[in-house]
Order: structure tokens, then C-alpha cells, then sequence
């Protein structure tokens, strides 16, 4: 299977990054390697570098130094802007926020010492307030407008605080005190979200960009086209496995559609499947992915710092709910093409399994490496630079994937673009948090929104899931989740009295949806733009195969032993309700079951069937008790009472028509 077919122009077209010509591709190559050599410093402590790296303010405002200024040389000004030119007004934006950040940089250390956050001197608070535009502004070009607008005016929040009405009311900031503060606190621009970044996630980033380099991409696809093309519907099925594991590496949905789904909606076309259902299967795995661990999104990283948890936490938290989004979606695919009788690829067209293994054996290895680094030696800051620098070793000594000097290049020019977009966005998504904090709103929201509820939590549930999805429209699913977790997470856990893990996954499951959900749904419409669909039929067909992904936050904040949260027994019993309902849902939701065969055979009695095998599905699925109304043996009572009758009569129906077919004519 061909694997050098690449969706780079597309992903240029998505991201609106610049070609850039001369000596400018430098700039990130040269700062993403510096870097990287101060990472290292910083995270194993070697001490070459203290004099940026000892003090951790002064080591935060050197990544900001090195990235922001990045932006306003790589993505233009406006949407039709010279895509190869950078133009005059960049290049002193440019020199203006090196300047602005060097002066932090340089005066870290007296900043902390007296307490400048508080009372700063006329050059620092000048110097405040234009890091805070520069910030806005870069938040514009990286992140686009609706996310700028939105950390714009939250940054200005603490200026009118007092005259807001009663529940976003707050102490209010002179423009000055709130510039130092956004600019010189470790709660704002230099806050958790940004912490996160420069402790865990530029090493998982690199390690992300590493793989995709040396051929990692490649070696998980043929894998998967070597496992699974010749079943039914077997590219299809190549999209999940393939997906699963790019999303896990790479952190980004759009990334992940443009790097697998040029190879595998091609394929899903030659089997029979249609463009826009072939895209709306890649842009659900492609989601997916990005819940997957071992690597998953920046945001599971920023939630590690949040709960103050070890990532490696998180990562296993993830395993089950993930798993269950990715049998819901294959059991869907299965039913799909045992529904229209589709194929699989031809086997001799297929890449040889052996062969694959041959050449990418030293994958899986590393992928070993680090889970064993992150789960059992717990060194979640150092395990994917070990990784990282093992897959480089091994890739340089062996004949098939070797790095010439191009690729070096291209691998810092790519890290370089993804580290400059995602340390702006987190950097802007601080003034959101920070806004928060200074006004002391953070502490009191929580109060408002379970007075709203009238104490409910399952109110509150759906509030959460409603706001995550909205925001999740708005912003990047790390900045949606970084606001949630502040002014939404404490109402689901003090008024809910729900596990703090299950909430925040469940926030971050729910931002993750847009991607999937029209009218935005940027991953559906990254595949349309490679299948050639239309955006809007490939979203809704999105929709209908992730569905599955709309219950399953539900299951595990309802009852967090779905995310291994309690006892061994516990968790098997909830797993195999989970897995009997998912598998009942999907199915019912595609109009096919294993076993029985089509549920769509009576036009009359298909709809009553296929609603109570979904209703049936989720009393299984969903634990009773706590906040639902009913126990676990009336839910268990109830499934039962829908289902059995529901299968007795699709079986009926299929045996019936089976037995018609037989008699003579």
C-alpha cells in the first residue's frame, strides 16, 4: 500500500500557515532547537543553561520569548495576506515581541523577588500592556477570531467587574493592575495551562512529530491495511486502527484527517462505500484518536496539572471510554457493510504483514518504551525525550526510513509551526483564566451555576455537556476545557459530589464533539475536503457514526469505575454492561445485528425495534443509583424488558423472510 501520497497542500489550505522563503524557515528551526536543548535542561535539572532555566518564571517567559513572536512571521496578517512574502508590519510586530519578551525574560527573577505582580514598576506595567495586545493578537492569528475575541474581552473582564450583573459580578482592577497581573502573575498568560506545556507536553509533541517523520505514519497504516483491508468493509476498518493510533500521536484532529484519510477514503470509495459516509468514518477515528492513549491531546496534560495528577493517571482513565468510542464506531462499520454487502480489498493487493513487522518492528518498541517509562516508572517529563531519541537512533541505524539532512530540517520546521500555534493558544486561553482569578469569579461561579441547577446534578450534567459542546465551537477543546475546568468543574464536583477525574474527562469528551457535530464540525469538513463530499452530509453522517461518543461521557461520570476508579469486581461488572449497551446502541443505530441480521427488514416494525434496542441499550449501559432516579436492578429490569422483546421479534421477522425464501415456487 503507497504511503508517500500526503495531504500537505490541504493541510496548509486548513492551518493558513505561510510558506516561508529564504532565510525565514530558519527562525522556527533554529528557536524550536533551542528550545528543546533547554527543555532538556530544565526537565532532567542538568543546570548548563540556569541561567533561563533555574528559575521556572524566567524559564516561562523563554519559551514565550522563543514561540509568540514565531506567529507574526508564519501566519499573516488576514486570510488573503502574501502566503510567501512576510510583510514590513510583521517583521516589527516580530522585533517588537522580542523585545517585550526578552525584558521578561531579563527581569524574571526581580519580578518574583519584589512582587511586581502587585506593584510594578512604570516600564514593566507599559511592557504589560503591550505583551497583553501582542498576546491578543498572535491569539488572532494562530488560533482565529472567535477564540481571540473571546480571550480579549475575558482579559478585559476585571476592568468593569464590579458594574456586571449579579452572577458574573466581581473586585474590580484598574487597566494597570490588571496589565501586571495578566503579565507577571502564575495565574494568567503564565498559569497552569502554559506550566503544563513547558513540563510534559513539548517533549510528547516532539516525540509526536518524531514518529511522522521517521515513518511511523506509514508503518500504523500498512499495519492496519495488513490486519484488516481484506475483511468486510476492511478500509473502513483501516481507518479506525490507522486513526486510533495517528490521533494518539499527534494530538490534533485535523492533523490526524489530512495524514491518514488521503490513503484510507480512497480505499473505502473502491470497496463501495460513498464519499461523504468514507469521510464521515475518518473524521470520527480521526476524534477519536485524540482520546486514545498512550499520547493523547495537549489538553490531557493541561488536566494533569489541573487535578495535580500524574499524567500516566489520566492516560489510564481514558483506556476504557476510549475503547468503547472505538467499539460503538467498528460495530457500526461492521453492520454498514454486512447491510450493503461490501467487500474487502483483494488480498495481493494488500501490504504483507510479515513484511510490515520487518520493517517497523522498533514502532512498537518505543511505543513500549514509553508506556513503560509513563505507567511503571512514573517519569512523565523525560519518558517521551528517552523515547524520542531511541526511535531516532534505531531509525538512523537501520536501512528503510534514514533522515538526511532535508529531514532534520523538516522535522524542527514542523514542530517549530506546532509549537508556536499551541504555546499562543495557551498563552491567550491564560488571560481567560486569569481574568477569572483576579476578579475572584473563579470561586464563586461554581455557587451560581448550582443554584441554577436547583442542585441537580444531572441538571448540571447536561449544562456541562451543552456549554462544553458550545465553547467547544468557539475555541480549541484545550481552551474550552481550561475554562470549564475553572467555572464548571467545582459546580459538578462539590453540587454533584461526582469523582473530579470523570468530570474533567467528561468536559473534555464533550469540547471534542464539535469536531464531529454540524453546523462547525472542523473534522467532518477536514475529510470532505479530501473525499470531495459535501460538508454538511459528510457532518451528519459524522454524527450518526459517533454517536456513540454523545453516551459515553455519561456512562463513566455516572459511575467512575469505567475509568477504573474502584474495585476489581465493580469495574468488570460495569465494563461488561458498558460494552453489551454500546454494542446494542450501534447496532440499533445502523439498522444491523450480529447474529440477527438486518433490523430494517419491516418497514413498519423497524423503527419500534431499532428504538427499543437504543433505549434498551442505555438503560444496560447506564449505572443506576446516585444521581439517576432508578437503582441498578430496576435499569437492569428495565433493558431487559425492552430488549428481549425487541431481538425476539427481529429474529422472528429475519427467520421468517429466511424461511419464505426456501419454499419451492
Amino acid at each position: 500500500m503507497d504511503s508517500h501520497h500526503t495531504g500537505e497542500p490541504t493541510a496548509k489550505q486548513v492551518s493558513g500557515v505561510r510558506d516561508l522563503q529564504g532565510l525565514w524557515p530558519w527562525l522556527p528551526r533554529l528557536a524550536t532547537l533551542v528550545l528543546t536543548v533547554l527543555t532538556l535542561d530544565y526537565v532532567l535539572n542538568l543546570g548548563y543553561f540556569s541561567l533561563v532555566t533555574a528559575v521556572e518564571s524566567q524559564f516561562l517567559y523563554t519559551v514565550v520569548a522563543l514561540m509568540v513572536p514565531l506567529v507574526f512571521i508564519m501566519w499573516p496578517a488576514f486570510s488573503g495576506g502574501d502566503r510567501r512574502r512576510v510583510a514590513w508590519y510583521d517583521v516589527l510586530l516580530f522585533l517588537l515581541a522580542v523585545g517585550t519578551c526578552g525584558y521578561f525574560v531579563y527581569n524574571a527573577e526581580r519580578i518574583l523577588d519584589n512582587g511586581w505582580e502587585y506593584a510594578a514598576p512604570q516600564t514593566a506595567t507599559v511592557m504589560s500592556f503591550v505583551l497583553w495586545g501582542l498576546t491578543v493578537e498572535a491569539v488572532r492569528r494562530a488560533g482565529g477570531w472567535p477564540l481571540a475575541l473571546i480571550v480579549g474581552v475575558a482579559g478585559c473582564y476585571p476592568m468593569v467587574a464590579d458594574i456586571m450583573p449579579g452572577p458574573i459580578q466581581g473586585f474590580p482592577s484598574s487597566p494597570s493592575q490588571t496589565a501586571i497581573y495578566h503579565a507577571m502573575s502564575r495565574e494568567s498568560v503564565f498559569g497552569i495551562p502554559l506550566q503544563a506545556f513547558a513540563n510534559l507536553v513539548i517533549g510528547f509533541l516532539l516525540f509526536g512529530v518524531a514518529l511522522q517523520k521517521t515513518g511511523g505514519g506509514k508503518f500504523f497504516i500498512n499495519l492496519a491495511f495488513a490486519l484488516l483491508g481484506h475483511v468486510r468493509g476492511g478500509p473502513a476498518k483501516v481507518s479506525i486502527f490507522s486513526s486510533g493510533l495517528m490521533g494518539s500521536m499527534s494530538g490534533s484532529v485535523i492533523t490526524n484527517v489530512l495524514t491518514t484519510g488521503v490513503l484510507t477514503i480512497p480505499a473505502m470509495r473502491r470497496v463501495g462505500i460513498g464519499r461523504s459516509y468514507a469521510a464521515g468514518v475518518e473524521a470520527c477515528a480521526s476524534t477519536g484518536g485524540v482520546l486514545m492513549p498512550p499520547v493523547m491531546g495537549a489538553t490531557a496534560f493541561v488536566m494533569a496539572s489541573f487535578l495535580n495528577t500524574p499524567y500516566s493517571t489520566i492516560a489510564l482513565a481514558a483506556v476504557v471510554p476510549s475503547l468503547l468510542f472505538y467499539l460503538g464506531l467498528f460495530v457500526q462499520i461492521d453492520a454498514y457493510a454486512a447491510k450493503h454487502e461490501l467487500k474487502g480489498l483483494p488480498e495481493e493487493e494488500l501490504p504483507s504483514l510479515k513484511q510490515t513487522l520487518k520493517e517497523g518492528w522498533y514502532f512498537i518498541f518505543v511505543f513500549v518504551l514509553l508506556i513503560w517509562m509513563l505507567f511503571w516508572l512514573r517519569r512523565e517529563a523525560i519518558a517521551p525525550f528517552y523515547a524520542t531519541a531511541l526511535l531516532l537512533v534505531i531509525n538512523q541505524i537501520l536501512p528503510y526510513q534514514r533522515w538526511g539532512w532535508r529531514d532534520v530540517t523538516d522535522f524542527f520546521s514542523s514542530a517549530g509551526k506546532l509549537f508556536a500555534e499551541l504555546i499562543t493558544i495557551l498563552a491567550g486561553v491564560g488571560l481567560l483564566v486569569g481574568a477569572l482569578s483576579v476578579t475572584g469569579l473563579s470561586g464563586t461561579i461554581a455557587n451560581d451555576l448550582i443554584y441554577i441547577a436547583g442542585g441537580n446534578p444531572l441538571v448540571l450534567l447536561l449544562m456541562g455537556a451543552v456549554t462544553s459542546f458550545i465553547l467547544g465551537i468557539g475555541m480549541t477543546v484545550t481552551a474550552a476545557y481550561i475554562f470549564l475546568a475553572v467555572a464548571l468543574a467545582p459546580a459538578l464536583i462539590q453540587g454533584g459530589g461526582m469523582n473530579p477525574l470523570a468530570v474533567h474527562l467528561f468536559i473534555l469528551y464533550w469540547g471534542m464533539l464539535s469536531y464531529i457535530t454540524p453546523p462547525v464540525a472542523l473534522g467532518a469538513f477536514a475529510a470532505a475536503t479530501v473525499a470531495g463530499s459535501k460538508p454538511m452530509e459528510t457532518g451528519l453522517n459524522a454524527m450518526r457514526l459517533g454517536s456513540v461518543i454523545y453516551f459515553v461521557p455519561f456512562l463513566f461520570v455516572l459511575n467512575p469505575a469505567l475509568i477504573l476508579q474502584g474495585g476489581w469486581q465493580e469495574i468488570a461488572l460495569v465494563l461488561a454492561q458498558a460494552l453489551v449497551g454500546v454494542v446494542l446502541i450501534a447496532s440499533a443505530i445502523q439498522g444491523y445485528l450480529v447474529g440477527i441480521g438486518s433490523l430494517s427488514t419491516q418497514r413498519l416494525l423497524q423503527w419500534p425495534i431499532r428504538l427499543m434496542l437504543i433505549v434498551g441499550g442505555l438503560a444496560f449501559a447506564v449505572p443506576g443509583g446516585g444521581a439517576m432516579p432508578l437503582g441498578h436492578g430496576a435499569m437492569f429490569a428495565l433493558s431487559l424488558a425492552l430488549t428481549v422483546p425487541a431481538l425476539g421479534l427481529a429474529l422472528w421477522i429475519n427467520r421468517g423472510l429466511l424461511s419464505s425464501r426456501r419454499e419451492p415456487v
